[in-house]
């Protein structure tokens, strides 16, 4: 079995991340951008979690990450938190 290895600087629990009403699943906002060290940009959370959004294609279509403009847009948008989405899941499988 695979284990996610997440820097613990962005695993901090938040009550910013909710249950959506209509999936079910977590939800954040974006809050802003970032690039990493090999210049793949990454999303950061409301929840204090982050995510890469790379444009790869034909894998990965998001044109949109490359332009600044496009991705001031994004801001405040609603976001499926996956780290998240995870320890709710996990949550649940006690049950």
């Amino acid at each position: 079995m695979h284990k996610n290895v997440e820097l613990t600087s962005v695993t901090k629990a938040s009550p910013d991340c909710e249950r959506a009403s209509d999936e079910g699943r977590p939800t954040s906002r974006i809050t802003g951008f970032h690039q990493d060290e090999d210049g793949h940009w990454v999303v950061e959370l409301s929840c204090g979690h982050s995510q890469h959004l790379r444009h790869q294609p034909p894998w990965q279509a998001r044109p949109w990450v490359l332009d600044p403009a496009q991705r001031a847009q994004r801001i405040g948008q609603a976001f499926a938190c996956g780290w998240c989405a995870q320890e709710a899941d996990s949550a649940t499988l006690g049950r």
